[in-house]
């Protein structure tokens, strides 16, 4: 399938999915997210993948939704087809229960709805040139994708109201010192320096890997004794599969890994 709105690649093991409607700030548009979930059905059943990279092209990682086509179907008689933002509650929920470990790579603003996508990601590494923000607000536009609900999480609550109410735009290096970006680099840095981290993350137990995210994401809405058991059960679950019995031997033969993923 030939993609106008984005561009996929593959490097090694690490697929990678840009934006690509530079002249539109990557805003989300119907045709975007059609695409990107078409391409997230592929990679997620091709086991040759290991790791999703998000990022933008040109100045923009993403400005959130296109208010255009949002105010074209408030305006439009209902027809049946899916509008915005119905489109972006699939590609949401999608992303929320992506199995493989996921990076954002912010190469620019990220702003409104593209801090929400930035947000579905397990690793956020951003360009030292990246404004972020929420932005609702100076649009008249609720969250909808998890800026209300997860920026708290991932901030702190004080600084969520703040980015929320106010909608300002701060730098890379200040969402770094508030714990929501991993890393900043310089941008030209930025592609290589996540596809080494993407190199690496390969190079782990796929299914290991899947196990983590869903008990890291589980357990932030479990009370810790439950977390706690939930996880050591995992743990003896994994026993019995190929990936565990050939770390440990691995690691006795002195020997590099050669993980499946079962």
């Amino acid at each position: 399938m030939g993609y106008k709105h984005i561009v996929h690649e593959r490097n090694g093991q690490t697929a990678w999915i840009y934006l690509n409607r530079p002249e539109n700030m990557n805003s989300l548009s119907k045709a975007l997210m059609e695409e990107i979930l078409h391409v997230l059905e592929e990679i997620e059943q091709d086991e040759s993948v290991r790791v999703l990279v998000l990022c933008g092209k040109g100045k923009a990682f993403c400005a959130g939704a296109d208010l255009k086509e949002l105010l074209g179907d408030l305006e439009k008689d209902p027809d049946g087809q899916d509008g915005l933002l119905d489109l972006a509650g699939k590609l949401f929920e999608r992303l929320n229960r992506f199995s493989k470990p996921l990076i954002a790579a912010l190469n620019g603003i990220t702003l409104a709805g593209g801090l929400e996508l930035a947000m579905t990601a397990d690793i956020i590494i951003a360009s030292e040139i990246a404004k972020i923000g929420d932005a609702h607000s100076n649009f008249g536009v609720l969250p909808g994708a998890g800026g209300a609900v997860r920026l708290p999480r991932k901030v702190g609550i004080n600084r969520a109201k703040y980015l929320l109410f106010t909608g300002d735009f701060i730098s890379a290096k200040e969402m770094k010192d508030f714990g929501l970006v991993n890393e900043v680099v310089a941008p030209e840095n930025l592609e290589g320096f996540v596809q080494e981290i993407a190199d690496k993350i390969s190079t782990k137990s796929p299914l290991v890997l899947k196990e983590m995210k869903r008990l890291v994401e589980d357990g932030l809405e479990q009370p810790l004794e439950i977390a706690l058991r939930q996880e050591l059960l995992a743990l003896k679950n994994h026993t019995q599969s190929h990936d565990f019995r050939e770390g440990i031997s691995a690691f006795t033969e002195k020997r590099t890994p050669n993980f499946k993923g079962y």
